[in-house]
């Protein structure tokens, strides 16, 4: 993903109860021509655990002949985390991987020093849907400059629950006995819940830092009621109880928290300001791998 901001100027936030840090209204954005929803990163909070940037992606349709064209593009020091309720795309990089993710499968590409890759709609002759969340995970300090690598982890490879009007796929970390086969260099808990209507879950104390991204649907918690297109970060060592007021799609995302702060410009992370000053010359003089097959990409902003 190629980071494009529309409106960066903060919204107002509503009043945060007392189990809330903060409530985290998403601004538009862009994504290849197509708009999205970011709620990461915001002036006043600029991470959850590793988490350093998050879209939500539609939903949303193309017509036919048309689709997502984000051209080659360059990441350092992250890690990109693909993740679809429903349609496709179509992912290649500079190590020559072709992917295509489809929803309940996870695409997870690591930048390390450096990597390139594009996103695309395959097929278009028939209308496309687009609907799933992209997010960054900063790389820990001690692998910043790592090798770049990509993993795809299926659907069915991802371990699942359901009981009681709760049901869900553990993406990342641990979560109600399960661990999920995605392996990360940092502590990171990531779950996709769907809860019936008035059903009420616990959200326990898994990780040190945590935020429930409300997907779908009306959710009552610590003593509100919050539509959807909310992040809710949750304070420190503190569970949090949930009432679906509606059917309720959520995303409960955190980790352990990062091992110092992190810059971030355009598509580059960084622990230094003086190697997002560096990735930028590299892709304006041209020094980052190319993507096979692509003759296109993304000029420095």
């Amino acid at each position: 993903m190629s980071w494009q901001l529309v409106n960066p100027r903060p919204q107002d936030q509503p009043e945060c109860p007392d189990d809330l840090e903060m409530v985290i209204l998403p601004r538009s954005g862009d994504l290849g021509g197509f708009g999205v929803l970011r709620a990461l990163p915001f002036s006043k909070r600029r991470l959850v655990g590793p988490f350093i940037f998050w879209d939500q992606m539609g939903p949303g349709e193309f017509l036919t002949g048309h689709g997502l064209d984000i051209r080659p593009h360059p990441h350092i020091n992250l890690s990109t985390l693909t993740y679809l309720f429903e349609g496709a795309m179509d992912h290649r990089d500079s190590l020559g991987t072709f992917q295509t993710i489809r929803p309940g499968a996870v695409n997870l590409m690591t930048a390390g020093s450096g990597i390139v890759h594009s996103e695309r709609t395959g097929s278009r002759d028939h209308a496309n849907r687009l609907y799933g969340i992209q997010s960054w995970l900063a790389s820990p300090l001690a692998d910043e400059e790592g090798a770049p690598s990509f993993q795809h982890i299926a659907a069915e490879q991802l371990p699942t629950f359901e009981e009681s009007g709760v049901r869900g796929r553990v993406l990342a970390g641990s979560f109600a006995g399960l661990r999920s086969p995605v392996a990360y260099q940092w502590d990171t808990l990531y779950v996709d819940i769907e809860l019936a209507q008035k059903q009420r879950l616990c959200i326990p104390v898994e990780a040190e830092e945590r935020a429930l991204y409300l997907v779908e649907g009306r959710l009552h918690t610590a003593g509100q009621d919050f539509p959807a297109g909310r992040m809710l970060v949750i304070r420190p060592g503190r569970s949090l109880d949930v009432l679906a007021l509606t059917p309720c799609r959520l995303l409960l995302l955190g980790g352990a928290t990062l091992d110092g702060q992190r810059y971030i410009w355009w598509n580059f992370v960084a622990s230094s300001q003086e190697r997002i000053e560096q990735a930028k010359r590299d892709w304006a003089e041209g020094r980052f791998a190319k993507v096979p097959g692509e003759t296109e990409f993304i000029p420095l902003p």
